[in-house]
């Protein structure tokens, strides 16, 4: 194999998938429920542990979690999740245990869906692209940026999930779900903002449900203000909810219509997409960005 053998997890507030592999071709997972962070990180590690003993020695690891989270390697909590719903994980450190388990190999350590993007740059639906935007809508939603070919950063790393969404109380009252401001995006718009406002696993709403219209509207708002800040090449739409095939084209008209033809976008087909990697796009690019440690 050309390419180094590396650890990788993908940190997610229901389920850990942690793997071993040279890239898409060569991989093996181990998927899990996440529970307690001590029990959870040490499930991590022997997963790892008996991998290895199977593949050989892995040379780096790449851990993409769920937030918030520190991913400035100068902090003193680089590693850290930080202050999250997620019960017991908030000021949790997940990298060290499972590096030093590792035997202090080299480690990269960013969030979910920044994880995602990369994967999806080096192996997926954009591996022709320096500037582009790959959003999750599952139990919350996230946001991950690369521009200029390059995973963006500033004070912390992107938190698209919790951008303000204008809504119309009368068509919907409901008053969000997001602990910390309500009705925001991931608080109108994540699978778990659908589940509490409908009283029913969103999985199961009819495609001609008022769900729908009210879901691909707040989504819609939400890329039309991301293309007037960054002006991405691409929007990625992973997650569980993106599984309503019939999402994508309601997402893509009103997208169009709304910007009223202010900016020439790409043809709405190839500038609103799905993941090439699938399910896999977070563990994939957690196993890159372990793979980018070591040239």
């Amino acid at each position: 194999m050309d390419s180094p053998l590396v650890a990788a997890i993908e940190a997610g507030g229901t389920k850990f998938v942690c793997a071993v592999g040279h890239g898409p071709d060569d991989v093996e997972e181990a998927r899990f429920p996440t529970t307690c962070p001590e029990e959870t990180i040490q499930r991590s590690i022997e997963f790892f542990n008996e991998a290895q003993e199977r593949k050989g020695k892995v040379n780096a690891i790449g851990i993409g979690t769920f937030g918030p989270a520190d991913v400035n390697p100068e902090s003193s909590t680089f590693g850290y999740i930080k202050k999250t719903p997620k019960p017991d994980w908030s000021n949790t450190d997940l990298a060290s245990p499972i590096q030093s388990a590792l035997g202090n190999i080299p480690l990269a350590f960013e969030t979910d869906v920044n994880a995602a993007a990369w994967g999806e740059r080096k192996w997926g639906a954009a591996n022709d692209l320096n500037d582009f935007i790959y959003i999750t809508v599952g139990t919350g939603i996230g946001g991950g940026a690369v521009s200029n070919g390059k995973i963006v950063h500033g004070i912390s790393h992107p938190e698209m999930g919790h951008l303000r969404i204008s809504k119309d109380p009368s068509v919907d009252p409901f008053v969000g779900s997001c602990p910390f401001h309500g009705d925001c995006l991931e608080g109108l718009a994540s699978g778990t903002a659908l589940e509490e406002r409908w009283s029913q696993d969103p999985s199961e709403l009819p495609s001609e449900h008022l769900a729908w219209e009210l879901e691909s509207s707040y989504l819609a708002d939400a890329i039309i203000n991301i293309t007037l800040t960054l002006s991405p090449e691409r929007f990625i739409l992973g997650g569980g909810v993106m599984q309503q095939d019939h999402l994508f084209p309601m997402i893509r008209e009103r997208v169009i219509a709304r910007l009223a033809e202010y900016i020439n976008v790409p043809p709405v087909e190839n500038y609103i997409v799905p993941p090439g990697l699938g399910a896999q796009a977070g563990v994939l690019g957690s196993l890159a960005l372990a793979q980018d440690l070591l040239k």
